[in-house]
């Protein structure tokens, strides 16, 4: 653990705790609390109202579906793989990540657009079950496949 000089043992004993309950091992804990994750991030259907860290950088998979998540706050800024977070009940897609290497799930929230979409997406976007009433956010030239049904 370095650079951890801005940030007080009770945060530090915060995020070993939190990492240990939901099986996260491979982290570092970088200068003002953030996390970057060696692997995967599973917090699905956790019953979670928020996202318990602040991630900076996660170099597998990020699942937070299934939960009562309003916003995005804590989210990684970078995902190596899918990012995840169906089933919630967020409106916006507002601190999502900047840049994920893979699919991006957002089924079943009540989203009303697509704002705040990575600059960087390697995958699709599945973004079935929503409310969205219009296509901004999404980009002019996007290479890859949209899935929008029932919106």
């Amino acid at each position: 653990m370095k650079h951890i000089s801005k940030f007080n043992q009770y945060g530090l004993t915060h995020i070993k705790h939190t990492c240990h309950l939901f099986y996260i091992d491979k982290y570092t804990i970088n200068e003002y609390g953030s996390i970057d994750v060696d692997g995967d991030v599973d917090l699905s259907d956790k019953e979670l109202d928020e996202i318990p860290l602040n991630f900076n950088k996660v170099s597998g998979f990020f699942a937070c579906g299934g939960n009562k998540l309003t916003d995005l706050k804590g989210s990684p800024k970078s995902v190596g793989g899918i990012f995840d977070c169906s089933e919630n009940e967020l409106k916006s897609l507002k601190y999502g990540p900047i840049s994920v290497g893979g699919d991006l799930y957002c089924d079943d929230n009540d989203l009303l657009e697509l704002t705040y979409l990575p600059n960087s997406l390697g995958g699709d976007i599945y973004s079935n079950n929503n409310s969205l009433r219009n296509f901004i956010g999404i980009p002019e030239y996007f290479n890859n496949f949209l899935y929008i049904e029932n919106n």
